[in-house]
């Protein structure tokens, strides 16, 4: 069975800038509404395996907002306001009794902020330096065992290098990025490096997109910290994922977009289905 996951920034939604290595003109931008969600009873352990746990649920609806403060500096804000975990009960096959009881929290989700300078722009190829500051917002214990987390309680800082190029083919302009990137992680989890290539093309009021995108962990957090998987934040996670996103535009200005991730491979990280869903206006 195909395996679909989460892009979680930062762990949730891997914050995906919108504009790549281009930067938003002075005082336009992208704004979004966004509905994503995870129904998970198994996960991938340190081996890369899968096994199974008790159905979890998260679903995190948030702002994403990219303004131009100038021609050069653009201002990025993930906003996750309302953000529900859940455990489903569990029942036992054969008599039917309630083995263990669901339980579900709700909470706000932590936030990433973040500041892109143009290092290249009005060329061919742009080129985006970015540094995201994850603010430990969320609510890192929850539930009656403290595993129905909303947030990782650390505050991470990540320094990003985006790279991007539009193209002539006929009468349209398909796109292609890539990036690389450094996350310093604090509270005992182990720093990351993030990576990811995406393609697109605007055909009329369609935008189908690409993105190939991935984690790998340093291994330099503490030993047997939060490392079971059954999480969103979970330490030393790791992932290669591919994802699918179409948008239809209502107007030059506001349109639809939804998207899911597959997952190729993974570590301590769920490997279940994900979906979003999202309404943008763009300035």
């Amino acid at each position: 069975m195909k395996k679909l996951l989460i892009i979680v920034i930062l762990v949730v939604p891997a914050f995906s800038f919108a504009g790549g290595g281009w930067p938003q003109p002075k005082k336009k931008g992208y704004f979004k509404l966004n509905q994503f969600w995870i129904i998970s009873d198994q996960h991938f352990t340190s081996s890369g395996g899968i096994d199974p746990n008790a159905t979890r649920g998260s679903y995190f609806t948030s702002l994403y907002g990219e303004y131009g403060i100038s021609d050069r500096f653009t201002g990025i804000l993930y906003f996750p306001f309302f953000v529900r975990v859940t455990l489903n009960e569990q029942v036992s096959g054969t008599t039917g009794d309630v083995i263990s009881e669901g339980d579900a929290h709700n909470a706000t989700g932590d936030i990433d902020v973040a500041l892109k300078y143009a290092l290249v722009y009005n060329k061919p190829i742009a080129v985006g330096l970015s540094l995201l500051l994850g603010l430990p917002t969320g609510d890192a214990e929850g539930g009656r065992d403290g595993s129905l987390q909303t947030g990782d309680g650390e505050f991470n800082q990540m320094i990003r290098l985006d790279v991007s190029r539009s193209f002539k083919i006929g009468n349209q302009y398909p796109y292609a990025s890539a990036y690389v990137g450094f996350n310093n992680r604090t509270g005992g989890y182990s720093d990351e490096f993030h990576y990811g290539v995406e393609a697109g093309i605007s055909l009329n009021k369609f935008i189908p997109i690409v993105r190939l995108y991935g984690i790998t962990s340093f291994q330099n957090g503490e030993p047997n910290f939060n490392s079971e998987g059954t999480s969103l934040f979970s330490n030393n996670r790791e992932y290669l994922a591919i994802s699918p996103e179409l948008s239809y535009k209502f107007s030059n200005k506001t349109g639809i977009t939804a998207s899911a991730g597959f997952a190729l491979s993974g570590k301590l990280i769920f490997a279940n289905p994900t979906y979003s869903i999202g309404v943008f206006l763009q300035l």
